[in-house]
C-alpha cells in the first residue's frame, strides 16, 4: 500500500524496521517534519514515524475513534439519586479534531455519559445540558451568571445536586462566582474537569466525573466545591471548598488545591466517603441566583519595578474597583515607583482597591510596617487570607450591590462562603505530593 493513498482516520498496522504499530493515521500537522507520518496509537498517544524506515503497511478492521461517537439516549433510574451533568466546554468536554489534529472542546454531555458508563450505576441521569462549548480561557462574567441561574433553576426542583464539567485553567474562579451568586445553597454544586483529554491513557477524566457523581448524588454536602484527583495516582479524588481552591500546576492530574485549609472530603472511585473539614451540609431551602456583577473591575500584580500608571489608568477609565495582588503582608511599591498617590487618587474617586496576599498561603497584615498603615489610613482594603481571584470576583458582586464605601469595605470582610479562614494556623503545611 502506498502512503499516498492512506487518509486521515484510517486504521493501520505499520511494520517499520524496529518495531509494529497500530493505531490511527493522523492529518499532518503543519509543524511536524514532512516525511514522517503522525499515529495515534492505541493507548491515546501520537507517535511520530519516519516514512524511510517503513516496511509494510497494512489496512485494518476500522476501528471505532473517537472521530465519530455514537450518541445515546441519557439512561434513566428512578431507583438512584437523580443529579443533573451541565457541560460548560473543556478538556473534560474535549475529543481529538481529525482535521486538525489538535483537541476540540466539542463533545457533547451524552458523548462522556458513552464514555464513562459507570455513571449510570451511580445515579439517575435526569438531564445532561451543554450551556457552552468555551475553553476557560475565554470565559466572562457572563458564562458565570448563566451558570448560576440553570443551577439555581435545576437545584429548586427534584433532584440532589449538580455536575459541572469545565475547563480547569480558570475552574476556580466559576467556582468563587458560583459560591457567591447561589444564595441559600443546600445542595451539593461540584465542578470538575481533566487535565489530559478523555482520548489519552492517561485521561483524568472518567474518575473525576465519577467521584463528582457520587458527591452530587449521595454526599451530605451544601456547597459549591471542585472535585478532582487527590493525587498522580487514581486512588481518590477530594473535594475542595469553591472559594479556597486554585489550580497549582499546569498539568499535573492533582493540580487543585486547597490553600490555607485543607479539602473537605475524600471520594473514593467506589463512592466511599471520607470527611476531613467542616462544611455546610444539606438542607431543603430555595435556592436563589443573585447574578448582579459590576465588570468594571481589575486584578493587577505589584511586582518590583511595576510602574504607578497601572492604577491611574484604570482610574481614567472609569473603573468601579482594583484587586491588587500585594507581597509579602500586603506591600505595593512605596519608594521611587510609588503607587500611594494613584491610589489616594484612585480611592478618593470613589474606586474600591483591595489588597490580597499575592503569596496565596498567610494572610495580610497592614499594622506591622509603617508604609502599609498609611494604606490603611486612606481606605484601602485587606481581605486577609482570600485568594486574589477570588477577591476580584466578591469585588465584583459586592459593587453591584454597594457603592457606600463603609458598606463596599464591611461586605469585603465579612464571609460569604468560606473565602475568608477565620484563624490561621501558623503549623498549616501546604502539601503537593
Amino acid at each position: 500500500m502506498e502512503i499516498s493513498d492512506i487518509k486521515p482516520g484510517t486504521y493501520l498496522e505499520i511494520k517499520t524496521d524496529d518495531a509494529t504499530y497500530t493505531g490511527v493515521l493522523m492529518p499532518h500537522p503543519s509543524l511536524a517534519e514532512k516525511d514522517h507520518l503522525i499515529l495515534k496509537l492505541d493507548n491515546g498517544y501520537n507517535i511520530g514515524i519516519e516514512e524511510s524506515k517503513i516496511q509494510k503497511i497494512k489496512k485494518l478492521q476500522k476501528k471505532e475513534t473517537l472521530e465519530k461517537f455514537p450518541i445515546q439516549k441519557v439512561p434513566k433510574n428512578s431507583n438512584l439519586p437523580s443529579i443533573v451533568l451541565f457541560g460548560c466546554g473543556g478538556t473534560i468536554a474535549s475529543r481529538v479534531d481529525y482535521e486538525t489534529g489538535g483537541v476540540k472542546s466539542a463533545m457533547s454531555p451524552e458523548e462522556i455519559l458513552f464514555t464513562v458508563p459507570e455513571l449510570k450505576d451511580i445515579a439517575n441521569i435526569k438531564d445532561a445540558k451543554l450551556l457552552f462549548s468555551d475553553f476557560s480561557q475565554d470565559l466572562t462574567p457572563r458564562h458565570w451568571k448563566k451558570m448560576a441561574k440553570e443551577v439555581a433553576f435545576i437545584l429548586n426542583q427534584d433532584v440532589e445536586g449538580t455536575v459541572l464539567m469545565h475547563g480547569t485553567d480558570t475552574m476556580h474562579f466559576s467556582s468563587a462566582a458560583l459560591s457567591f451568586m447561589l444564595k441559600n445553597l443546600s445542595k451539593p454544586v461540584v465542578l470538575t474537569g481533566a487535565q489530559r483529554s478523555s482520548d489519552r491513557g492517561s485521561s483524568d477524566a472518567a474518575q473525576n466525573l465519577i467521584c463528582s457523581s457520587y458527591l452530587a448524588a449521595n454526599s451530605d454536602l451544601g456547597e459549591v466545591v471542585i472535585c478532582m484527583h487527590a493525587s498522580s495516582s487514581d486512588d481518590f479524588c477530594v473535594a475542595h471548598r469553591g472559594t479556597k481552591v486554585r489550580k497549582m500546576h499546569t498539568s499535573r492530574r492533582d493540580a487543585f488545591k486547597s490553600i490555607n485549609e485543607k479539602p473537605l472530603l475524600k471520594v473514593s472511585p467506589k463512592g466511599k466517603f471520607e470527611k476531613i473539614s467542616d462544611y455546610r451540609t444539606r438542607g431543603n431551602d430555595e435556592v436563589i441566583a443573585n447574578t448582579d456583577f459590576e465588570e468594571k473591575i481589575a486584578l493587577v500584580k505589584s511586582y518590583p519595578g511595576s510602574p504607578t500608571e497601572i492604577i491611574d489608568f484604570l482610574v481614567d477609565k472609569k473603573y468601579k474597583g482594583i484587586v491588587v495582588e500585594a507581597t509579602g503582608l500586603g506591600h505595593v511599591p512605596m519608594g521611587e515607583l510609588s503607587w500611594f498617590d494613584s491610589i489616594k487618587r484612585a480611592i478618593e474617586d470613589g474606586i474600591a482597591v483591595v489588597l490580597a496576599p499575592q503569596t496565596l498561603y498567610g494572610r495580610l497584615n497592614l499594622y506591622v510596617y509603617e508604609p502599609q498603615r498609611k494604606l490603611k489610613e486612606i481606605g484601602v482594603i485587606d481581605v486577609e487570607d482570600m485568594l486574589p481571584e477570588v477577591a476580584y470576583v466578591k469585588l465584583g458582586c459586592v459593587l453591584a450591590k454597594k457603592e457606600n464605601p463603609e458598606e463596599v469595605v464591611q461586605e469585603m470582610r465579612t464571609n460569604w462562603a468560606g473565602e475568608i479562614t477565620q484563624c490561621s494556623k501558623h503549623d498549616f503545611k501546604p502539601e503537593f505530593d
